[in-house]
């Protein structure tokens, strides 16, 4: 009998097991959307920075694109209509 083919699980394991596995994926897409929606936003803050001539550092920069909050980068957004430097955003 060659043990790669043969079944381990019933159906009922199978049946959890590709419950969980669609979980997973639905988690990770809704993850993924949330990252591509806050690298847009992270985006938009330094496009208005740089429109404004406002210089932005490497670690300014830097942390502006890693934040995954959405509501932090919405206020720097905000704050990046009026701000004079990047540091202002952080305050």
């Amino acid at each position: 009998m060659a043990t790669e083919t043969y079944l381990y699980q019933g159906e009922y394991a199978q049946s959890l097991i590709a419950r969980g596995e669609a979980r997973g994926e639905a988690r990770g897409e809704a993850r993924g959307e949330v990252r591509g929606e806050a690298r847009g936003e992270a985006r938009s803050v330094l496009r208005v920075l740089e429109y404004r001539g406002v210089s932005v550092g490497d670690g300014d920069r830097a942390r502006i694109m890693s934040c995954l909050d959405l509501d932090t980068l919405e206020m720097w957004l905000q704050r990046a209509l009026s701000v004079d430097s990047a540091e202002e955003l952080f305050l």
